[in-house]
């Protein structure tokens, strides 16, 4: 089987910084493509993974966000063609499985094995030195090339820009989804959002749209605070009791009606303060994980019972790939999404190790990798 060798940032175990190394690249098998990045995003959930915090198979070729142009195809491929461009979706949608089939492709079971990189027929695509490597929610975007899923690929319209095109395949949709869908927030609700990063600015974006009257945003760091407003936050705070207060006074005592949790780790404390924040009717929906040795989901049955409140978890914002990642494009065509805005700064893959502290630092909101300028 020919191979082409290609650039790639790799984990080899957690709580080890990225490794800028060369690995080799198989063909595409049926129903597969090989792409070419162009750009990728700077998920936090790639952190989780060399902070020990994803259940993962090592060696893993980070990255699950990006969008490029489909370099070659496996056989039986119909749903790209060389030369197309595509984002690359997290979350893949074969169409066909029970969930696809009625209405949930964020649960497609083709995407069994987003923590290992391996391929449905047991084999792995990436390879140095005769081991395999997985490609994180097998993608693996930390690479020049990766070979992905067809099922995993959005055709992407020629004049949407690859730098913000790569967001769509996650971090977009998993916020908007998880106030529009998941929450399901309505017009004049009031919304509080825990942590205004990559997703949760898009949480933002989507109960303002969604026509929330108040959507209240909690993060420790000020320049996210700020940032929060450009995206339709109607208030900020520092700390979850500042919220608390002003929710009680905005709605007369009534409480949110929903809270969304998109922190960089959903933490005990943090789960229990939404609960205390929403209402009768009330619902926490829980978006971002945790530190994998806790456990932050400890409530009181008659804390739910009482007020009759829900905890729900979303996954990819409840969204559908295949009609959302379109859908959402042409929302920011129109005007209508803040995309450009989600970019704080882009790197060099050579710099992906500080574009990570740049994270944990509070410095950007979203950072990309361009993999080739002249492209993006």
């Amino acid at each position: 089987m020919a191979t082409i060798t290609t650039r790639a940032a790799v984990a080899h175990s957690p709580h080890e910084e990225w490794e800028l190394t060369e690995l080799q690249l198989d063909d595409p098998k049926e129903h597969e493509v090989r792409v070419r990045l162009v750009a990728s995003g700077l998920c936090h959930s790639d952190h989780h993974i060399t902070e020990g915090d994803a259940p993962v198979r090592f060696p893993i070729v980070g990255g699950h966000e990006g969008a490029g142009i489909v370099e070659s195809v496996g056989p039986n491929v119909r749903r790209v063609k060389p030369g197309d461009r595509v984002v690359l979706s997290y979350i893949p949608a074969c169409g066909a499985c029970r969930p696809c089939s009625t209405g949930h492709q964020n649960m497609c079971v083709k995407g069994l094995n987003a923590g290992t990189g391996m391929f449905l027929d047991g084999t792995y695509r990436f390879h140095r030195d005769g081991e395999d490597y997985g490609g994180f929610c097998s993608l693996g975007t930390f690479s020049e090339y990766a070979v992905v899923s067809e099922w995993a690929v959005v055709p992407l319209p020629g004049h949407i820009p690859f730098t913000v095109a790569s967001l769509v395949g996650c971090g977009v949709p998993t916020g908007w989804g998880s106030a529009v869908y998941a929450a399901g927030v309505r017009a004049g609700d009031t919304v509080v959002i825990f942590g205004a990063g990559g997703v949760g600015s898009n949480a933002v974006q989507g109960a303002r749209f969604a026509g929330a009257k108040d959507v209240i945003v909690v993060d420790p760091v000020e320049f996210k605070r700020e940032s929060a407003l450009t995206f339709g936050a109607t208030q900020t705070f520092a700390t979850a009791q500042e919220a608390h207060d002003f929710v009680v006074s905005t709605t007369w005592g009534q409480l949110a009606d929903h809270a969304i949790m998109t922190p960089n780790a959903v933490t005990e404390e943090m789960v229990n303060a939404a609960v205390m924040m929403t209402g009768k009717g009330g619902k926490v929906t829980i978006t971002a994980v945790g530190h994998l040795t806790e456990k932050a989901v400890h409530v009181h049955a008659g804390m739910l019972i009482g007020y009759q409140r829900q905890i729900r978890g979303a996954l990819f914002g409840d969204c559908n790939p295949l009609y959302d990642i379109p859908r959402l494009l042409r929302l920011y065509d129109s005007g209508d999404l803040k995309l450009d805005e989600l970019v704080s700064r882009t790197y060099s893959l050579d710099q992906v190790n500080e574009a990570y502290d740049d994270l944990v630092a509070g410095r950007n909101i979203r950072g990309v990798i361009v993999h080739d300028p002249a492209l993006a």
